[in-house]
């Protein structure tokens, strides 16, 4: 391998909303013996439910599969309400780590079908946070994936609108919005976005530095559809060369040149670290940052009422017990979390 020089995308990795799944869910297998189940794999991230997994996590696809009584999380990427309200009559304790900007698109769901609206809804067909809205109003809930497939649309008899899956592509999304907005002249469209800012941004830095590159690594697994996005995103950019890898040791050997490297929302840097250490470019690293996040998710509100009730911080071995009060969780960093885990 004879790479020149690295050109690092930032932001990339892990989100708000992952951070808060990642910490929320390290809590949990700190608290309780094992085994703490999860509705669906937390983040979509090998090397993060692996890690998990290692720890006695049972991640289930149908919550019917979690005993009575035992500790469940719900996934960041949203579940349907039937499932929240079966964990709720089932467990124990039940921490719902769904990802607000995920919670925002569900509550635009209930409130546009009260108003008589059928929904389409952009989305990827059998993805969690797909089914998880789409099961909000399941019968006035349609979803789309193409251009073409908004043809195919009947003719609603009364109002429309256009809602989307958070982690979508800017470009997915806009070609998709302006062959709704020809189809249904009135369509409504919320005031505010449902896509996913952090989604946005990495996506913003890929391609400032694509056309710098003569290949691009996206770090990340091929179940997450914000890696998928980057991944498509910087082909279509026009990036000589686009590998998406899930650790580094599925870099390719004949590299060369200048190598751009990004991860998606729920790729952890330690994975980052391992990719720019085997990469070893002769005249370093360059690190381009496109924006600068400052947004944080605090832990779901079952666990504040937790840390409240029983000094949680000082049991989980993240502070000084005599600091316990002090501790300010925006300042933990979930992949240090993932690392202490190990």
């Amino acid at each position: 391998m004879a790479v020149n020089k690295v050109v690092l995308a930032s932001p990339r990795g892990f989100c708000a909303g992952v951070e808060m799944a990642i910490k929320a869910l390290a809590w949990m297998v700190r608290a309780f013996p094992s085994p703490v189940y999860c509705y669906h794999e937390i983040v979509h991230n090998k090397v993060v439910v692996e890690r998990f997994e290692a720890l006695g996590v049972i991640f289930v696809d149908n919550i019917d599969e979690v005993p009575s009584g035992y500790p469940v999380m719900l996934s960041a990427h949203g579940s349907a309400p039937e499932v929240v309200q079966s964990a709720r009559q089932q467990s124990k304790f039940v921490v719902d780590a769904v990802c607000p900007l995920v919670t925002k698109v569900h509550h635009e769901v209930k409130v546009r079908v009260k108003k008589g609206h059928d929904i389409i809804y952009v989305g990827h067909a059998g993805h969690e946070e797909a089914l998880g809205t789409m099961a909000v109003a399941p019968e006035k809930t349609h979803i789309v994936e193409s251009i073409s497939a908004v043809e195919d649309l009947p003719d609603f008899a009364g109002d429309v609108s256009l809602l989307a899956q958070t982690t979508l592509s800017h470009r997915d999304w806009e070609s998709i919005l302006e062959a709704a907005k020809s189809r249904f002249p009135l369509l409504d469209v919320p005031g505010r976005s449902d896509l996913c800012f952090a989604t946005t941004n990495r996506q913003g830095a890929l391609m400032a530095i694509a056309e710098r590159c003569d290949s691009v690594i996206v770090i990340g697994s091929a179940n997450s559809s914000n890696t998928r996005a980057l991944e498509r995103l910087a082909v279509e950019v026009g990036c000589p060369e686009v590998y998406r890898v899930n650790h580094a040791s599925e870099i390719p050997e004949d590299l060369s040149g200048t190598v751009g490297v990004t991860a998606g929302a729920s790729a952890p840097e330690e994975l980052v670290n391992a990719v720019l250490s085997a990469l070893n470019p002769n005249d370093g690293v360059e690190e381009f940052r496109f924006v600068l996040e400052e947004e944080y998710f605090p832990p779901p509100r079952e666990l504040r009422s937790l840390i409240n009730a029983i000094g949680f911080f000082s049991k989980i071995g993240f502070s000084d017990p005599e600091a316990e009060r002090t501790i300010d969780d925006r300042s933990i960093d979930a992949s240090d979390v993932l690392t202490s885990l190990l």
